[in-house]
Formats: structure tokens, sequence, C-alpha cells
């Protein structure tokens, strides 16, 4: 065997559905690519078209098979319809990465009904629903890989955690939850723990110089993160070679969590 078939066997996404959620900027999308670029056909699930567009189409160009699929996660009928959508291009998924999130940070004090609801509906809602929805079907066909992006505020409070920690600290375990139901039928649920990544999910703390030196400070490698940072590790758990790994928390963090 070949050192090229060993590493396909282990790695290679041919055949495999994917569909991502937030897969049209920031870590959404460099996991849709990376997933693509390793052979699967991606579904890419986001709100703005023109960024989906370009998404796909920058896939397209070389050579990847990607589709999208412009969705509202922030109500269950939105939900629901992009579950049905999501199929269209290439049958269910046997991926689905959830990395559709927003962060909004008023203090805990401040904190009003109209913000959690927010959070909860399209951080933590959405991906229970999507996986309600493509869960069983991947048990049924034996094999199945359901990914989520969480944050470091799933495990410490840090820079005004609010809704969005809680949210994240529940995808989290939903994880496990999914894991439990599912991994004995070849379906393993596992989350993808940023550390402070430059997206524009961040842009409230990548526009002041000083937090951002101060956070690449506190990583054990010396910067802060990269989207591109995460393309191995989805890659791994979105293939077979990850088929003993489940319902765990990979920090992708350059060990911002242990220093």
């Amino acid at each position: 065997m070949t050192s090229r078939t060993y590493l396909s066997e282990l790695f290679s996404l041919d055949g495999l559905v994917a569909a991502v959620t937030g897969g049209s900027s920031g870590i959404g999308r460099a996991i849709a690519g990376a997933l693509a670029h390793a052979g699967a056909s991606v579904v890419v699930v986001a709100r703005k078209e023109a960024e989906l567009a370009s998404a796909v189409d920058e896939l397209a160009a070389d050579g990847c098979r990607a589709a999208w699929v412009g969705a509202d996660l922030s109500t269950r009928d939105g939900v629901r319809a992009a579950a049905e959508e999501m199929t269209s291009a290439f049958g269910e998924p046997d991926i689905l990465v959830n990395s559709a999130g927003i962060n909004l940070r008023p203090s805990l004090g401040e904190l009003g009904e109209e913000v959690w609801d927010a959070t909860m509906a399209v951080n933590l809602e959405a991906p229970f629903l999507l996986g309600q929805r493509f869960g069983p079907g991947m048990a049924e066909r034996g094999f199945g890989r359901i990914i989520h992006i969480t944050s470091q505020q799933a495990h410490r409070a840090f820079v005004q955690s609010g809704a969005y920690g809680v949210s994240k600290g529940a995808l989290e375990s939903l994880a496990r939850s999914q894991a439990e139901a599912w991994s004995p039928y070849g379906v393993t649920c596992n989350t993808l723990v940023p550390g402070f990544v430059m997206t524009p999910l961040n842009t409230h703390l990548s526009s002041d110089p000083e937090k951002v030196t101060a956070l690449a400070a506190r990583t054990l490698v010396g910067r802060n993160g990269f989207a591109e940072d995460f393309a191995g590790a989805a890659v791994f758990l979105a293939g077979r070679a990850s088929a003993y790994v489940t319902g765990q928390s990979i920090f992708v963090d350059g060990g911002f969590s242990v220093h």
C-alpha cells in the first residue's frame, strides 16, 4: 500500500455529502473549503447570498462540488425550510457542521429576553433541529459526522460571556447527548473549540490592537487563530479516521485554554 492510498483511506471524503451552516465566512467558510477539497460535495448555508455565491464560486473554480442555500436559522420554520433545501443539491448529508452563530454581548445585568432568545435560536436550537432532522438518517445508514463550533466561553466566563457563553456550553452538552443517541450506529458527534480567531464574528475585539496583542500573548504558540487553522481538525472529524472519537470537545486554540 502506498502512503497516498493509506492517507486516502484515512482522510478522504470522496463520495460523502457535507452541509456547513455559517459556511460563507470565517471558520465555517474555511471548514467548507477543507471538506470540499478533501472530496466531499458541500452545501454552504448562510444568510447573505453574495457571500454564499462567492464561497461556492471559489470552490467550483478549484474543481470542487459545492452548492449554496440562503437561510434564516433564527426561526424554527426557517431551519426546517433550510434543512429540506439542503438535500436538494446532493442528497442527505453524511456530515453536518454547525458553524452559524451570533455573538451579542451585553452584560448579564443588561441582557434582555430578546437577545437571549435570538442567541439561543441560532446558536443552540438550530443545531438541535438540524440534528433531529439528519441524525436519525445518518444512524440508519450507519455513518454520520456532526461537528459543532463552540467557544472558550463554553468552559469559562470570559469577555462578557452572557447568553453567548450559555448557548455554547449547552451546544457542547448537545453534542454529548447526540453522541449517546447515535454513536452506537456509526454517527460521531464532537465540537471544535476555538480560541480567539480573527473572523467577522470577533470584530468587536479584533478592532482593538491592544486586546489583540494581549490575547495572542495568552496562547502558547504566540499568535491568535485564523479560520484556516480549523481545516485539518475538521477533515479528521468528518472522515473515517475519527470513528472512535465522539462526545469530545477538541480545542483548536494554540494553547489558549491551558495557559
